[in-house]
């Protein structure tokens, strides 16, 4: 005999099947909220209602669903909800992701109200003029995310997220964080560049020299490449405080670049020790090792003391031939990276003894900055970034330059995208052809990526020196083995 109800046999009962998670739907509501948000700014109005009804539902202030209210005066109106914000999105090492029925699930719907407030602020940051204020009130939210995230407020947006975040419990390649919510933390290397890229737009959106005449303001500001090329190509137009704020920003960007690069070129020295050269008789000198090796025999085993005729000191002099190290930089707009890496970079090698370093940069038009090559702040300030491309007027600065071929190398920096393409090669090839180490490079930035004309591409390869693109490590490593 049947239930025909239920097609099992009569007398037979199953267990009711469970029904859906309220918290977990809560949850999802506010997360496909938060997507909606960031991919379409229209409102979609059955999310916002079921969004406040959890919001209200869950106790949390309904200013966490406002586009305009930020998180530093919603935290102002309701100072407990600090120390939630406080490590939101970073994992809980005390938690363990198996136990379910350990999970506070309540919490997570709490937790997913908060989050979607700090992603929203932050990522949809809109489109159209942006004012000073609008700016001051992103730079505060993103410092919010990044407490979120286990970091310090301008920690990712500086790039030193890594160790700092580490020793907050925030791995940059975790495996997750509280609950079932999701957790950027396995992803602050990107996070950072993203956040810069966001500001770099927001100041591009508002009038620069509004936010460079604050002190305060401009205080905020973090520095990266995209601003970089705009104080460069807006530094003729500045003057007063927001002249001095620009170069205050343009300084501390070359000081950190240069930080890195230098000690990339000090890894390895330059040149065999000169052993025609008397060792230099100072106390860092001193071979201690060899000293009392070569003085033994002097030994008192009566007094217990070693006599010492003579010291010996390690030879620290290198044998070097002195080397021009000639450098010719694209300034157009499609090669700022290049053009501030390079001019950073030919400073730190003007520092080395016997390298002789010359710097060019050019668009339409060459300029020598090899006056002020030791000092990348001036030299950068200096150049003019244009649009047009015409290698044959760098050439015609660099090749004079070119006294000795064998102790000479040229980097040529450029996407090689120019206006008279063969009488630019063929100087090249000639170069090439005259001893001298002739390095063309495609990109050299901090990311790797860049573009390189094909026909000369092909033509450099043909020639037996390729294009050198990629991260700037690989045209360090290229110059420091030449001058070796």
């Amino acid at each position: 005999m049947t239930d025909r109800t239920t097609d099992r046999p009569a007398g037979q009962t199953t267990s009711p099947t469970p029904g859906p998670d309220p918290h977990d739907n809560r949850r999802q509501v506010l997360y496909w909220r938060l997507l909606a948000r960031l991919f379409d700014p229209e409102e979609q109005a059955a999310l916002e209602s079921a969004s406040l009804g959890v919001v209200e539902d869950i106790g949390l202030p309904t200013a966490l669903l406002d586009p305009q209210a930020s998180v530093d005066s919603i935290v102002q109106r309701h100072p407990e909800l600090a120390a939630e914000f406080d490590g939101l999105m970073a994992p809980d090492p005390d938690e363990d992701e198996d136990e379910d029925t350990a999970r506070d699930r309540a919490a997570e719907v709490r937790r997913a109200a908060l989050v979607s407030k700090v992603l929203l602020n932050v990522f949809a940051s809109g489109s159209g003029t942006v004012t000073a204020g609008q700016l001051a009130r992103w730079q505060s939210d993103a410092g919010w995310l990044e407490r979120a995230l286990g970091c310090k407020p301008g920690e990712l947006r500086g790039g030193r997220a890594g160790g700092a975040a580490a020793g907050r419990g925030v791995s940059p390649t975790g495996t997750g964080g509280r609950g079932t919510s999701p957790d950027l933390s396995r992803l602050i290397p990107a996070i950072g560049p993203e956040l810069g890229a966001i500001e770099a737009d927001l100041v591009k959106r508002m009038h620069l020299r509004e936010v460079l005449a604050d002190p305060q303001l401009a205080a905020q500001l973090t520095p990266s490449m995209s601003l970089i090329e705009q104080l460069l190509r807006d530094k003729d137009n500045l003057s007063g405080v927001a002249l001095a704020n620009a170069k205050a920003l343009i300084r501390r960007f070359v000081d950190e670049v240069a930080e890195v690069l230098r000690t990339q070129v000090e890894k390895a020295t330059v040149g065999a020790l000169d052993r025609s050269v008397p060792p230099k008789r100072v106390f860092r000198n001193l071979d201690l090792d060899r000293t009392i090796w070569k003085n033994l025999t002097n030994w008192s085993p009566e007094e217990e003391r070693l006599y010492v005729d003579r010291l010996y000191y390690r030879h620290t002099v290198r044998k070097t031939t002195p080397q021009r190290l000639i450098v010719v930089v694209d300034q157009s707009g499609s090669m700022v990276d290049s053009m501030v890496n390079c001019t950073i970079l030919a400073s730190i090698f003007a520092g080395l003894p016997k390298v002789d370093v010359h710097l060019i940069a050019y668009d339409t038009q060459a300029l020598d900055l090899t006056p002020w090559v030791h000092d990348p702040f001036e030299t950068l300030l200096r150049t003019n970034l244009g649009g047009g491309t015409d290698g044959t007027v760098a050439m015609a600065l660099a090749q004079p330059k070119i006294a000795e071929p064998r102790n000479t190398v040229v980097v040529w920096i450029s996407d090689f995208y120019e206006w008279r393409s063969e009488p630019l090669f063929e100087s090249m090839a000639a170069i090439h052809r005259s001893g001298a180490k002739f390095i063309p490079v495609g990109s050299v930035t901090s990311s790797g990526r860049g573009s390189v004309n094909p026909w000369f591409r092909e033509r450099f390869k043909d020639l037996g020196a390729p294009v050198l693109s990629g991260h700037i490590r690989k045209l360090v490593h290229e110059l420091k083995t030449f001058l070796a």
